[in-house]
């Protein structure tokens, strides 16, 4: 089977599949075989969209972390 045959046949990546794979990448664990799964299977705009909305829960969740820490100190 060629290169293109294959890609037209495999499933794209499943919203878990995605979530898992950003979180692996934001943390740096991502494996070699998963992050070219990504590329082979993935739609670009789904993995844009899910970094950025990761991007910012994770700020949200440090400053709400950090607030609750200073105010409990003070």
């Amino acid at each position: 089977m060629s290169d293109s045959e294959t890609k037209s046949t495999e499933k794209p990546l499943t919203f878990l599949e995605v979530m898992l794979s950003i979180f692996a990448s934001a943390f740096g664990v991502q494996t070699s075989e998963k992050r070219k799964r990504d590329f082979a299977r993935g739609n670009p705009i789904h993995f844009i969209i899910s970094g950025v909305i990761f991007t910012v829960l994770f700020i949200v969740l440090m400053i709400v972390i950090i607030n609750t820490v200073i105010a409990s100190v003070t």
